[in-house]
């Protein structure tokens, strides 16, 4: 199985496709005009305004919710992995990824937007909705639900719950399985409730636990300021292999520093997406520019914290490609947790276990949230209007129970799995984005365009010749009495 799994990731995460990813990500930026930096105060701006309505949730609670997913076990685990493979050089190219990937995440955001529908009384929306009514491809669509249900609910959500059990084990001598239990039924309490408590709980959590982490982390940095300068040249040099003890593995680096940017902010991936079509707005930008923002706080604020902390302190290895080790400053600690444990603990003895542990618990439970509100889109747009309930029942056991078994189960395989789901994702949603690259950007000319004239934009797909916007056609000025 796990050979299987591994053979599958190495066509999945070949050299030529991290490339391929990277070079989708600055043609967005380029034909975006650099938007990621043009519109940054429009997206901070934006972030806070709006209320939910009756069938849609807030800026705020869509962006909590993306957040929910994008900041997960790979801002503390994948960080430290990426350090273990790729050397510090790698941190320079989860920044990379981070900053052309902010472009895809608006792309993605803003067509969940404009080809959203209103079902079953709420705003359902992602990429196998425009995936069929933007390109036309019903089967394509379909296969996309297919494979974001089974990533989703069965291959990703051990990755995150594992995350918590190995880091509860070693704080605290909880059994992994006892972990297990307990998230289950914290999970199954929430997930019960629908989006409105998924939300509700995200936009609570996800400031508390991101700004909480960071703040230990500039606690690490503020006591080791004096290596500022060298830490950063280290990044720097290690990336472009002009470090003697690094220069030997500048791929690792990329592929490592991309791979785990991607599976941590998930650009390119299409799960925000989910999350933005639920938003109440008045045009798609809106959401667009909120969610290309929710990528810069998971990696650019977040990772960092994580790297900052493991590089400052120098608790990491990194390991080359021949099995022998280019720095072995923590012997015997495996990569991972371990790697953020031990830079706590370096420079505040006795809190690094627990305090990563706890982060851990918060980051990835989220993130299990996240995976549910995406699957049960899909099975949403898998069914349509026959009877949803007994499939949504079936997919919170399913979820449920992977979610366990994701606790007692190895981490290798559970990272494994993880990627080979995240893998196929990325590259179905590619296609369907690059495909639909014009509708995204006449509506974001449009919205830019009202924005000079002084205007609150409100879209309108018919004047700019943009076709199956049904919702905007028809539910959003029939909605207008509900929105509070």
């Amino acid at each position: 199985m796990e050979a299987f799994v591994n053979g599958l990731n190495g066509i999945l995460w070949s050299a030529p496709v991290i490339y391929i990813l990277l070079a989708v990500g600055l043609f967005f930026s380029i034909l975006t005009r650099f938007l990621q930096v043009r519109h940054i105060k429009e997206m901070v701006r934006l972030m806070f305004k709006g209320k939910s309505s009756k069938a849609g949730i807030s800026s705020f609670q869509a962006l909590s919710i993306a957040l929910s997913g994008r900041v997960g076990t790979g801002n503390i685990a994948g960080v430290a992995t990426a350090i273990y493979y790729g050397g510090p050089g790698a941190v320079f190219w989860m920044w990379a990824i981070a900053f052309i990937g902010a472009s895809s995440a608006f792309v993605e955001s803003t067509l969940a937007q404009i080809y959203k529908v209103k079902q079953d009384g709420q705003y359902r929306g992602g990429p196998a909705y425009f995936i069929e009514k933007g390109i036309g491809w019903k089967w394509f669509g379909t296969l996309f639900a297919i494979a974001a249900l089974i990533a989703m609910a069965v291959l990703m959500p051990g990755v995150q719950s594992n995350s918590i059990a190995v880091g509860m084990n070693n704080a605290f001598s909880i059994p992994q399985w006892g972990t297990g239990l307990l998230i289950v039924a914290i999970l199954g309490f929430i997930i019960l409730g629908g989006v409105k408590r998924i939300a509700n709980v995200a936009q609570i959590i996800v400031p508390f636990m991101a700004i909480g982490y960071m703040l230990v982390a500039l606690v690490i940095i503020a006591m080791n300021i004096t290596l500022l300068p060298e830490v950063f040249t280290l990044i720097f040099k290690s990336a472009f292999a002009m470090d003697s003890a690094f220069g030997g593995i500048i791929g690792m680096a990329i592929m490592w520093g991309v791979k785990r940017g991607i599976f941590s902010n998930e650009a390119g991936q299409g799960t925000g997406a989910h999350a933005a079509a639920a938003a109440e707005v008045s045009h798609p930008v809106k959401q667009g520019l909120v969610q290309s923002f929710s990528v810069y706080i998971d990696t650019l604020f977040v990772c960092s914290a994580t790297a900052f902390m493991i590089l400052f302190t120098g608790m990491y290895n990194t390991q080359a490609e021949d099995g022998t080790y280019i720095v072995n400053n923590i012997p015997g600690v495996e990569q991972g947790p371990g790697f953020t444990q031990a830079a706590v603990d370096s420079a505040l003895p006795g809190f690094g276990a627990g305090f990563v542990a706890i982060a851990l618990f918060f980051f990835a439970f989220t993130t299990i949230m996240a995976y549910y509100y995406i699957a049960e889109t899909n099975i949403a747009y898998l069914i349509r209007k026959k009877n949803t309930k007994t499939a949504m029942f079936i997919l919170k056991i399913v979820i449920l129970i992977m979610t366990f078994y994701g606790t007692i189960r190895t981490a290798d395989l559970a990272w494994a799995l993880g990627d080979a789901g995240l893998g196929i994702m990325v590259w179905l949603n590619v296609i369907a984005i690059l495909l639909l690259t014009k509708p995204a950007l006449l509506a974001l000319k449009d919205y830019e365009s009202q924005k000079k004239l002084g205007l609150d934009p409100v879209f309108d797909p018919k004047k700019l010749g943009i076709k199956n916007a049904d919702f905007w056609e028809n539910d959003f000025k029939q909605d207008s009495d509900d929105r509070l």
